[in-house]
């Protein structure tokens, strides 16, 4: 879709252009992939900021754990080299195909762009918050911050981004890369976008983390000292939820909300040893 409001559209190679550029002001947005920016009407803007110029690496790789730039496409996910010992790498190809997209459109699509969207069905956003994901921030006034994504996507199309800032990296920390998942998936149809997406991840310590999405405005993750009885970790999530399910043509509430609960419990049961 053409944004015909659009005036400017500023290329920038260091921060400080960056921070000059984008400033606060609401008719400026930046842009990477653009795969959903150039989706929709968006006639309050008239600038746009191009991040791709910046030259950010897509990933690195350390002891710490893997870092993604917010420039990272979504399909250069698949070929991030993960250590041997990191037994969560599944996730990763399970997350990517979650994306309601075609290849052509996941080559272009961004890492930051998908998580700053902050659509339910995002699924990096899955990822992130499964495997402990931590968001790294720059503002306009050239300080960081870093908050956890669970935090970051407060609601439905809503994030914790400041006026000015700018998600620069997501960082998952190899702690969480060691866990072993479990993934699961509805949706109301075979190449739907995902209505309920959940999943679960027991550490090498015994912790386990259970991270429900699309089926909620916003993430949330549950976290015990061992794997719980997959009955326990069904009615926890209904409180948490407190009711709060996403109602749109990709699934009802009710349904989203028996497709969850019972995943939880799956997936608690299958991290556990027990049978499926």
């Amino acid at each position: 879709m053409d944004l015909t409001t659009v005036r400017e559209f500023l290329p920038v190679t260091d921060a400080a252009a960056l921070r000059r550029a984008h400033d606060g002001n609401p008719a400026t947005a930046v842009v990477a992939g653009g795969t959903w920016l150039f989706s929709v009407p968006q006639p309050h803007l008239r600038t746009l900021v191009d991040l791709t110029t910046l030259g950010w690496e897509p990933f690195a790789v350390s002891d710490a754990g893997i870092d993604l730039a917010a420039t990272c496409p979504v399909g250069t996910l698949e070929s991030v080299p993960f250590r041997s010992e990191w037994r969560a790498r599944p996730l990763v190809r399970q997350c990517v195909r979650a994306l309601l997209a075609s290849f052509k459109v996941r080559s272009v699509a961004t890492v930051g762009g998908n998580v700053c969207a902050a659509l339910p069905a995002g699924a990096v956003t899955s990822l992130a918050v499964a495997l402990d994901g931590v968001a790294e921030l720059w503002a306009a006034d050239g300080g960081v911050r870093r908050l956890a994504v669970e935090e970051f996507v407060t609601g439905d199309r809503r994030t914790a981004l400041a006026p000015g800032e700018v998600l620069r990296s997501l960082h998952l920390p190899a702690a969480a890369l060691h866990g072993t998942t479990a993934f699961r998936r509805a949706s109301l149809a075979r190449l739907g976008r995902s209505a309920t997406l959940v999943v679960g991840r027991r550490d090498p310590g015994g912790g386990f983390v259970l991270a429900v999405t699309a089926s909620t405005p916003r993430p949330h993750v549950l976290r015990y000292r061992e794997v719980p009885a997959p009955a326990r970790v069904a009615a926890d999530v209904e409180e948490v939820v407190a009711g709060r399910w996403v109602d749109d043509v990709h699934g009802a509430p009710d349904w989203r909300r028996a497709t969850t609960v019972r995943f939880a419990a799956d997936v608690a049961r299958e991290l556990s040893g027990g049978p499926s």
